[in-house]
């Protein structure tokens, strides 16, 4: 009877069949890695910037980021070429460019890249130059001694259709530019920038017109609860603090007479 011979592993055999098998995961879990890079979208971002060691700094931090990829330029002409070149999805834009405009850049990105969402960097913007951005339609605002990872947060956030300002101007900037739009005749166009719903608008209008929040719910057939959670919406939005100083708000270019419109609803 023929016999075979039975070979038995030995510890040394072992080892290397481990480590040959360790070997392959690791080659897999690299491809794997190099296939998601480079197929992952990347937000594309290009910054606007007239100071050079800004300029490199921002642009070389982005670059880090496995999701982000970023170009920059001075804005001495050549941004709205690079802008052509990439179609950015964020554009950081300087406010104190010194030999561009940068409003108007902001109007030509907004006409040209609807889609595209814009932030204004600056140290401490007024509220004049708050107002004018918000109405020319950019995203937010980030503070130039911003944190990193608030930085970072920032442009995730506005790539994904949202709005941002920083905490630290929250309570007081949005009041400024209610303010500023009111005393500078155009809180039609800022309200348009607010993204009031249908219903908001028409709860402005009464309120405005006198309406307690029970008149206002006998109006609208709605329960009281849900009135006051409207103004409270309202205040929230527009940074307001008192129905008497929404009332003042929507008497101011008209708004009465917009809000009341079927065709504005």
């Amino acid at each position: 009877m023929e016999e075979y011979a039975v070979h038995t592993p030995t510890a040394n055999s072992l080892f290397f069949l481990v480590d040959d098998i360790l070997s392959i995961f690791y080659i897999i879990i690299r491809l794997s890695n190099n296939f998601l890079e480079k197929n992952v979208s990347k937000i594309r971002v290009l910054l606007i910037e007239d100071n050079r060691l800004l300029r490199e700094g921002i642009t070389a931090m982005l670059n880090e980021q496995p999701d982000i990829r970023a170009v920059s330029s001075s804005g001495n002409g050549d941004a709205m070429e690079k802008a052509k070149k990439i179609n950015p999805q964020v554009v950081l834009l300087d406010l104190g460019l010194r030999s561009q405009n940068s409003l108007r850049i902001a109007e030509f990105i907004k006409k040209e890249y609807p889609k595209t969402e814009i932030v204004v960097m600056d140290l401490i913007p007024t509220q004049a130059e708050v107002a004018e951005f918000v109405q020319v339609g950019v995203s937010g605002f980030i503070l130039k001694d911003a944190t990193i990872n608030d930085f970072l947060h920032t442009i995730r956030t506005v790539a994904e259709g949202k709005k941002v300002l920083p905490t630290s101007l929250t309570d007081s900037l949005f009041s400024q530019i209610v303010e500023y739009a009111v005393k500078n005749g155009k809180a039609d166009r800022l309200m348009k920038s607010v993204k009031l719903t249908r219903r908001e608008h028409e709860v402005v209008d009464l309120i405005a017109r006198g309406m307690s929040n029970k008149e206002i719910a006998s109006e609208l057939h709605i329960a009281v609860h849900t009135v006051k959670s409207h103004v409270h919406n309202i205040l929230e939005k527009l940074a307001l603090h008192t129905r008497l100083e929404i009332a003042s708000f929507a008497l101011t270019e008209g708004m009465i007479r917009k809000s009341s419109d079927p065709d504005s609803k």
